[in-house]
Protein backbone atom coordinates (compact mmCIF):
# COMPACT_ATOMS: atom_id res chain seq x y z
CA UNK A 1 0.00 0.00 0.00
CA UNK A 2 2.79 2.30 0.87
CA UNK A 3 4.36 1.68 -2.29
CA UNK A 4 1.37 2.66 -4.09
CA UNK A 5 0.99 5.51 -2.89
CA UNK A 6 4.48 6.77 -2.96
CA UNK A 7 5.04 5.71 -6.80
CA UNK A 8 1.94 7.62 -7.47
CA UNK A 9 2.38 10.91 -5.55
CA UNK A 10 5.95 10.68 -7.27
CA UNK A 11 4.86 11.74 -11.11
CA UNK A 12 1.89 14.02 -9.84
CA UNK A 13 4.98 16.28 -8.41
CA UNK A 14 7.15 16.18 -11.40
CA UNK A 15 3.86 17.16 -13.19
CA UNK A 16 3.48 19.93 -11.06
CA UNK A 17 6.96 21.28 -11.34
CA UNK A 18 6.68 20.77 -15.25
CA UNK A 19 4.10 23.08 -15.44
CA UNK A 20 5.41 25.35 -12.79
CA UNK A 21 8.62 25.90 -15.26
CA UNK A 22 6.36 26.08 -18.46
CA UNK A 23 4.27 28.78 -16.66
CA UNK A 24 7.41 30.65 -15.78
CA UNK A 25 9.19 30.29 -19.11
CA UNK A 26 6.19 31.44 -20.90
CA UNK A 27 5.71 34.50 -17.96
CA UNK A 28 9.07 36.41 -19.08
CA UNK A 29 8.59 35.53 -22.62
CA UNK A 30 5.47 37.87 -22.70
CA UNK A 31 6.13 40.21 -19.51
CA UNK A 32 9.60 40.33 -18.94
CA UNK A 33 11.58 40.20 -22.18
CA UNK A 34 9.31 42.80 -24.26
CA UNK A 35 9.90 45.28 -21.18
CA UNK A 36 14.10 45.20 -20.97
CA UNK A 37 13.32 45.31 -24.81
CA UNK A 38 11.37 48.49 -24.11
CA UNK A 39 13.78 50.52 -21.36
CA UNK A 40 16.59 49.66 -23.89
CA UNK A 41 14.41 51.87 -26.60
CA UNK A 42 13.72 54.00 -24.03
CA UNK A 43 17.29 54.31 -23.07
CA UNK A 44 18.86 54.82 -26.65
CA UNK A 45 16.04 57.67 -27.10
CA UNK A 46 17.91 58.95 -23.99
CA UNK A 47 21.09 58.83 -25.21
CA UNK A 48 20.51 60.02 -28.73
CA UNK A 49 19.29 63.90 -27.18
CA UNK A 50 20.42 66.78 -28.85
CA UNK A 51 20.48 70.63 -27.93
CA UNK A 52 17.33 72.27 -30.21
CA UNK A 53 15.57 68.95 -30.20
CA UNK A 54 11.64 69.01 -29.78
CA UNK A 55 10.08 66.74 -27.06
CA UNK A 56 7.30 65.08 -25.29
CA UNK A 57 7.69 64.88 -21.11
CA UNK A 58 5.79 61.78 -19.51
CA UNK A 59 3.37 64.90 -18.19
CA UNK A 60 2.47 65.59 -21.23
CA UNK A 61 3.70 69.12 -22.58
CA UNK A 62 5.85 69.65 -25.35
CA UNK A 63 9.30 71.89 -25.42
CA UNK A 64 12.64 72.16 -26.83
CA UNK A 65 15.15 71.29 -25.15
CA UNK A 66 18.26 74.28 -24.92
CA UNK A 67 20.83 72.29 -22.37
CA UNK A 68 21.93 68.84 -21.56
CA UNK A 69 23.85 67.84 -18.24
CA UNK A 70 24.59 64.15 -17.67
CA UNK A 71 21.14 63.44 -16.26
CA UNK A 72 18.85 66.10 -16.88
CA UNK A 73 17.74 68.75 -19.27
CA UNK A 74 16.38 72.23 -19.57
CA UNK A 75 13.17 72.06 -21.59
CA UNK A 76 11.75 76.06 -22.67
CA UNK A 77 8.03 75.60 -23.12
CA UNK A 78 6.17 77.95 -25.51
CA UNK A 79 7.45 80.89 -26.66
CA UNK A 80 7.94 82.45 -23.79
CA UNK A 81 11.72 82.66 -23.56
CA UNK A 82 11.29 82.99 -18.99
CA UNK A 83 9.71 79.37 -18.68
CA UNK A 84 12.53 77.36 -18.91
CA UNK A 85 12.19 73.99 -16.34
CA UNK A 86 15.35 71.57 -16.15
CA UNK A 87 13.95 68.27 -15.52
CA UNK A 88 15.32 64.60 -15.49
CA UNK A 89 16.31 63.11 -18.67
CA UNK A 90 13.56 59.72 -17.59
CA UNK A 91 10.94 62.32 -18.04
CA UNK A 92 11.10 62.65 -21.79
CA UNK A 93 8.72 59.74 -23.64
CA UNK A 94 9.29 61.29 -27.26
CA UNK A 95 11.11 63.62 -29.18
CA UNK A 96 11.62 64.67 -32.54
CA UNK A 97 14.61 66.23 -34.13
CA UNK A 98 14.06 69.48 -35.66
CA UNK A 99 13.93 69.79 -39.75
CA UNK A 100 12.83 66.36 -39.41
CA UNK A 101 10.00 66.05 -42.28
CA UNK A 102 6.89 63.64 -41.16
CA UNK A 103 5.15 61.21 -43.70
Amino acid sequence: MLTATGTAGAPSLLLIVGWVVIFGVIMYFMTIRPQKKQEKEHQNLLNSLEVNDIVLTSSGFYGTIIDITEDTVIVEFGNNKNCRIPMQKKAIIQVEKPGAEEE
